[in-house]
């Protein structure tokens, strides 16, 4: 690897760390040159198993030989030049705004999305983000899509980025292992009425995670997952809709979605968190038994 010391965080060597937004680096007027930063050692690995091109590494200078087998690694899919700026733990916190618990940043160019059709041509069971904004419920829907075997992950043009430092982080690496894209590209008018409605092409029942009078319970859905596939009943393709925080679904995806499903509460509590309400119907459709 290349090795460069840096003396300040204003040197612009290492201006997509420090100088550039989230947004900016996304670069959605050109996305083959859009960039994340990847941070922590084991979402880097993440990345760098599932295939993503990195540009440039920024690690305080303790972690360098606790990197050494990434660094290799990178020597031998990338060749040696791929720089490694060094700086020392007080100018990575003023970086990041807070000390990290293990020393080390990636800059990585993005890949180009497939198409929802590709992504979903031999799923059965789906996750749907809709308008999800908090990059820690994205993270942490993604991690529990990875842990509970749900086949893709569908974000609505207004979702925020999977690959933002936070969401990536709080998923422990895990949006490198799920496959995921966007519906409806970037057009925020064609959720719900034509998102919903490729869904249906795709074959999969489209399930509205809401609280409405005529919702199903989980364990009801949970039924119509295992019947007979005979049975008029039977879900032979699941795909899940989550809301966004606070307000829920809106009322146009609540209207266009086949079923609307609530998961069943105690001590007068309405609702939970997108994040757990996630994982709660992923493991219920699962059909993983606990050990």
């Amino acid at each position: 690897m290349h090795l460069v010391h840096i003396d300040s965080i204003e040197d612009m060597q290492i201006a997509e760390y420090t100088h550039l937004t989230e947004l900016q680096l996304r670069n959605r007027l050109e996305p083959e040159k859009g960039v994340f930063i990847a941070e922590s050692p084991k979402v880097i690995t993440r990345a760098l198993d599932a295939g993503v091109e990195v540009k440039s590494f920024l690690v305080e200078e303790p972690w360098l030989d606790g990197m050494s087998d990434t660094f290799a690694f990178v020597d031998a899919h990338w060749g040696p030049d791929i720089p490694v700026y060094v700086a020392t733990p007080e100018q990575l916190k003023r970086i990041t705004g807070y000390r990290l618990h293990r020393g080390a940043l990636s800059a990585m160019k993005r890949w180009t999305l497939p198409s929802v059709r590709e992504l979903c041509r031999d799923a059965t069971r789906i996750a749907v983000m809709e308008n999800i904004v908090d990059h820690t419920n994205v993270g942490a829907i993604m991690r529990s899509a990875a842990a509970l075997n749900i086949d893709a992950v569908l974000l609505t043009p207004s979702c925020a980025d999977p690959l933002y430092r936070r969401a990536a982080r709080v998923s422990m690496g895990t949006v490198f292992q799920v496959p995921w894209t966007r519906i409806c590209d970037d057009d925020k008018s064609a959720w719900p009425e034509h998102g919903v409605e490729e869904l249906h092409d795709l074959g999969f029942t489209t399930a509205a995670m809401a609280l409405e009078h005529d919702s199903i319970s989980m364990s009801a859905l949970v039924s119509r997952l295992h019947a007979d596939p005979q049975d008029p009943r039977h879900i032979g393709k699941l795909a899940l809709i989550f809301g966004t925080e606070g307000d829920g679904l809106s009322h146009r995806t609540i209207a266009h979605a086949d079923l609307t499903v609530k998961i069943a509460m105690s001590h007068g509590v309405d609702s939970l968190n997108v994040a757990a309400s996630s994982a709660v119907a992923f493991w219920a459709t699962s059909g993983m038994e606990t050990e």
